[in-house]
């Protein structure tokens, strides 16, 4: 659509709708769902989310965002917790799933996050991410380097991967996730695995890694699985980063 018609299109809908207009009360009306996310009527998530006139105006002329979004989906959303489906063979090397790579990259380094999956981007594919570079390893502390055991690593892309466990002491640390921002817990995760799979050009790829790349590591091959790691972690370590803010 040319801005001309975005322009007639807008126009006719601030004649017909009024400024009051409510995304939430055009759902309550009985209008199709926005994504995903967007809760139900009467559903256990509460009352559907109200939008302002400029946020409605704006779905209505672009419409709903498309997987492979732009941002992290949260906890919450049905995509996080489905079981992700294998890449078919026809697929490797296609447009839709470099698309798909490229986006997961882009996400993840924009957020400074050491790990992505397609789930997290609502895409329910094996696809996921891995990227630990020199710049986020240097910004932690070394003594929390030391602890963890961590290693920076270069970008790693696994389709269709499968994990096997090399060494299955626990080890317990503290680890969030970016589709349940803004908290942390400790989760424990075998010292060392192995991960098998393909990378984008349908290569067969085959990484061993131990402590703070095999705790990353587990923690995206859950999500594949629509596990979180709220699922496996310390209920009682469950904590909220903001909540000194909250108390000054």
């Amino acid at each position: 659509m040319g801005r001309l018609g975005a322009g007639l299109l807008l126009a006719r809908a601030r004649r017909l709708v009024g400024p009051a207009l409510l995304w939430g009360e055009r759902m309550a009306a009985g209008g199709g769902r926005a994504c995903s996310s967007t809760p139900a009527r009467d559903g256990l998530e509460g009352l559907a989310r109200r939008r302002s006139y400029w946020s409605y105006l704006r779905r209505l002329v672009q419409g709903a965002p498309k997987p492979p979004y732009q941002r992290v989906c949260q906890v919450g959303d049905p995509a996080l917790r489905a079981v992700a489906a294998p890449v078919e063979p026809a697929q490797l090397a296609g447009p839709e799933l470099q698309r798909l790579v490229q986006r997961l990259v882009q996400v993840m380094r924009r957020r400074r996050c050491v790990g992505l999956s397609a789930p997290q981007l609502g895409v329910p594919l094996q696809v996921l991410a891995l990227e630990f570079p020199e710049a986020l390893f240097r910004a932690c502390a070394p003594r929390l380097r030391e602890a963890r055991q961590m290693e920076p690593f270069p970008l790693r892309v696994f389709v269709n991967p499968s994990l096997r466990v090399l060494d299955s002491r626990l080890v317990t640390f503290p680890e969030g996730c970016e589709s349940v921002a803004g908290f942390l817990a400790c989760v424990p995760r075998f010292q060392a695995v192995q991960i098998s799979g393909l990378d984008p050009r349908g290569e067969q790829v085959v990484w061993q890694a131990s402590g703070w790349a095999a705790r990353i590591i587990q923690h995206e091959v859950d999500h594949l699985q629509g596990c979180l790691f709220i699922d496996k972690m310390d209920s009682k370590t469950f904590t909220n980063i903001h909540w000194m803010e909250v108390n000054d």
